[in-house]
C-alpha cells in the first residue's frame, strides 16, 4: 500500500496515468481489507452496534436509533439550507419520519423555539435574517426537535463571536440539566471544557491519551501532551501571565518500538495512555502532587 501510495503521489506531479495489473490490484485489495477489518472500531450506544443497525435494519429501527442521536454543528451559517424556512428546517426529521401531521409539526417547531430561546414567530424566516448566535440557536432546536438522549457537539461556539458564547454555552449547560441530556462536547477551549464537562478526553493524534473527570485532570494531568495544553491556557491574572512557562509537547519523547503504550488507570476513573516504564514513573508523581493536597 506504501508503494501505492507513493506512485499515485508521483502520478499526481506528473500526471502520469498508473496501471496495476489484476494481481497487483488483488493484493491491495486483500491488503486494505485486512488493515480495514484490523482498524474496526465498534461504537456501541445504549448497548447497540451502530453499524450493526446501519446494515440490517434500513428501516424502522434505524430511524429509531437516529433519532435518539443528534448533532449540532460548528458552523450555523453552513450548516442551514439558506432555502429552507426555519420551521422547515427544524422540522425536517419529524417530516422524514412521517408520524405527524402538519399542525403537529408547527406545535413542536414553536415549543424548541421557546426552548432555545427564540420567539415562534420566527419560523417563518430564512437563515440569511438571523445572526450568528440565534443561527447555532436554530441548530440547537433542529436537534432537540427529535428528543434525542444522545447530542454530538462538534465545538459548537468555535465559530460565534466571544459576546455570544457564553449565552450558547448557558443555553446548552440548562438543556443538558432540564432534559437530561448526554452532550459529547468537542472542542479545543480547555477553559470552556472544564465549565461545561463532567469527563474529559484529551486526544493527540486520533488516539485518547487521557481520561478524567474535570477537575481530576486540572488537579493532577499525567501525559505531557494533557501538560503541554494546561501550560498554554492564559489566566486573567497579570502578575501570574508573567511568570506562567509555555511547556511544549514533544512526540519524539516516548520510546514505544517495545514497551508498548496502552490505556492504564492511574486512580479511580483516571485513564492515562503509557507504557510500563511511564507509567511507573506517572504513579511516583501522582502520589507526591497527590501528598501536598
Amino acid at each position: 500500500i506504501a508503494a501505492v501510495k507513493a506512485q499515485l503521489k508521483k502520478d499526481l506531479a506528473s500526471v502520469v496515468e498508473t496501471q496495476l495489473s489484476e494481481e497487483e490490484k488483488r493484493i491491495v485489495k486483500e491488503k486494505a481489507k485486512a488493515i480495514n477489518e484490523k482498524a474496526k472500531a465498534a461504537i456501541l450506544v445504549e448497548k447497540q452496534h451502530i453499524e450493526e443497525a446501519k446494515r440490517v435494519n434500513r428501516s424502522s429501527e434505524t430511524l429509531k436509533a437516529s433519532q435518539k442521536m443528534q448533532m449540532i454543528f460548528q458552523d450555523p451559517i453552513s450548516s442551514l439550507n439558506p432555502r429552507m424556512t426555519v420551521r422547515e428546517i427544524i422540522g425536517e426529521g419529524l417530516v422524514i419520519q412521517g408520524n405527524l401531521t402538519n399542525e403537529q409539526i408547527n406545535a413542536k417547531v414553536e415549543e424548541v423555539l421557546n426552548l432555545v430561546g427564540l420567539a415562534p414567530e420566527y419560523a417563518t424566516r430564512y437563515p440569511h435574517e438571523f445572526s450568528g448566535g440565534q443561527r447555532q440557536r436554530i441548530g440547537i432546536a433542529r436537534a432537540l426537535i427529535m428528543e434525542p438522549n444522545f447530542i454530538i457537539a462538534d465545538e459548537p461556539i468555535s465559530a460565534l463571536d466571544v459576546s455570544i458564547r457564553a449565552q450558547v454555552l448557558n443555553l446548552l449547560t440548562n438543556l443538558k440539566e432540564q432534559l437530561g441530556l448526554t452532550i459529547l462536547f468537542i472542542a479545543h477551549d480547555l477553559s470552556v471544557v472544564r465549565f461545561f464537562c463532567d469527563r474529559i478526553a484529551v486526544m493527540y493524534n486520533g488516539r485518547i491519551v487521557e481520561m478524567a473527570s474535570s477537575e481530576e485532570l486540572f488537579a493532577n494531568p499525567m501525559h505531557a501532551y494533557t501538560i503541554s495544553l494546561l501550560s498554554a491556557i492564559p489566566q486573567p491574572d497579570p502578575d501570574y501571565e508573567k511568570g506562567r512557562q509555555r511547556i511544549h509537547y514533544n512526540p519524539s519523547m516516548h520510546d514505544y518500538r517495545i514497551d508498548k503504550p496502552s490505556l492504564r488507570e492511574i486512580a479511580p476513573n483516571h485513564l492515562v495512555y503509557a507504557n510500563d516504564k511511564e507509567f511507573e514513573e506517572m504513579k511516583k508523581r501522582y502520589v507526591k502532587s497527590d501528598s501536598k493536597k
